[in-house]
């Protein structure tokens, strides 16, 4: 996620971290060198397209902007809702950490520090790396199932029920923790669900072509009436339609590891220093902070 001070105007007008300037910066030259060509050909006479003149690229912009502004909307809410999802499970974790605040040391940790390993765990699934070794970095081995997250939630489970049995858990203590371990268990799901299920592909394909085609036809139209005024506008409308297109990438994987996805790293470090100071564990590790304005 992009992590910035208030911007100033200098900053506005010639920021390139942390903005999407440098991934479209190709895309751009590559329009805007189309269209110093297409000036420079129109200069002998050839100006194919040029009858049509700019009205019908202006219907169709208009089109294009509704249509995007519809997908990253829709990612938006992608995007939003992973991370309403992963405040809702530090919200659990805290609340576990009350609920259990007078059991023994040695209960806390065997309950808690799986429970460190399992937010380990469910970043690098999301993520598309290795669920087993995030787990093991807390010294948790769960068994090499096709579902890391859930073994070691049922290890938390099967630690708490004994609880339970032993006395140490009255059973509307058991019943309001177990109520807490489900809430952790349903966030696990929606990720899973955000993840699994992306944008419909011919969505965001048309999407795609469409932006390409039109900035790519767009010179043909302005160049009679722009001449080499054209490169200019070309390459605005080319970088605010680029850039928007990346943008509802980005924010359609939230859990991804581009500039604009959820810092979840700095989410996961979040809990792993808080539970870690309610179990007494130090020496606590930093603070994630952002590098180039970009938090993970």
């Amino acid at each position: 996620m992009i992590v910035r001070p208030k911007a100033s105007l200098f900053d506005i007008l010639f920021a390139v971290r942390g903005s999407i300037a440098g991934r479209v910066a190709w895309r751009c030259l590559f329009i805007t060198v189309l269209a110093c060509l297409v000036v420079y050909v129109g200069n002998f006479h050839f100006e194919p397209l040029s009858h049509l003149g700019t009205a019908p690229f202006g219907l169709i912009g208009i089109a294009i902007s509704v249509f995007m502004s519809f997908r990253n909307s829709a990612a938006y809410d992608r995007w939003w809702e992973g991370r309403k999802q992963w405040g809702e499970l530090l919200v659990q974790v805290r609340s576990l950490s009350r609920e259990l605040s007078d059991l023994d040391d040695e209960a806390k940790k065997r309950i808690f520090v799986p429970l460190i390993a399992f937010v380990h765990a469910l970043s690098a699934r999301l993520r598309d790396e290795d669920e087993i070794a995030a787990a093991r970095t807390w010294g948790i081995i769960p068994s090499a199932g096709p579902n890391v997250c859930d073994a070691i939630l049922r290890q938390i489970g099967a630690e708490l029920l004994a609880l339970n049995k032993t006395g140490v858990l009255s059973d509307w203590r058991y019943t309001s923790v177990a109520t807490r371990m489900n809430a952790i268990s349903n966030v696990q799901a929606a990720c899973e669900r955000i993840k699994t299920t992306p944008l419909p592909f011919a969505y965001t394909l048309l999407i795609h072509r469409t932006v390409y085609l039109f900035c790519a036809l767009l010179p043909f139209a302005l160049a009679p009436q722009l001449g080499w005024g054209t490169p200019v506008i070309v390459a605005f409308i080319s970088y605010t339609f680029f850039g928007l297109d990346a943008i509802g990438d980005d924010l359609a994987e939230p859990f991804g590891s581009a500039d604009n996805s959820l810092p979840i790293r700095a989410l996961v470090r979040t809990m792993e220093r808080e539970t870690m100071d309610f179990l007494g564990m130090g020496p606590l590790p930093d603070e994630l902070q952002p590098v180039g304005y970009v938090l993970l």
